[in-house]
């Protein structure tokens, strides 16, 4: 018989600077225990990179615009989704020394096992990373 899935979680959230602080949380909550000591804090660090990316450059500000999560386990990885109602599509960037911004993929990109941008079918792009575990190690 085959393994049977983990149901995905999901989470919806409104275009406001506190958005992230709450959905890292849901985030860090839905993380199974065994793994909470492995990938919580890379996992907390993306969540809160890409969900301010999404907040700031995949959104228009129009009331009912939301920002979606979306996390599972598959092939030895625990992936994160966030996805906005923008069409852009987020690219490394190269800041400058005193840039205050821009290093958000940066850092996505030295802790993600993989990630990538997609457009989402309907609206809107998602960028998904996943972070490598080791059951049972």
């Amino acid at each position: 018989m085959p393994e049977i899935p983990v149901v995905p979680a999901f989470w919806r959230f409104p275009v406001h600077p506190a958005s992230v602080r709450r959905a890292r949380h849901a985030v860090a909550e839905s993380l199974p225990c065994v793994l909470r000591p492995h990938l919580g804090d890379d996992l907390g660090l993306l969540t809160s990179e890409l969900v301010t990316n999404a907040i700031r450059h995949g959104t228009c500000g129009e009331d009912g615009d939301l920002v979606e999560l979306v996390t599972w386990l598959a092939d030895g990885h625990y992936w994160l989704a966030v996805s906005d109602p923008g069409t852009g599509k987020p690219e490394l960037a190269r800041p400058g020394v005193g840039s205050e911004t821009g290093r958000g993929l940066i850092l996505v990109d030295s802790l993600a096992a993989a990630w990538t941008v997609r457009p989402r079918p309907a609206r809107g792009t998602s960028v998904i990373a996943g972070l490598s575990f080791y059951p049972g190690g």
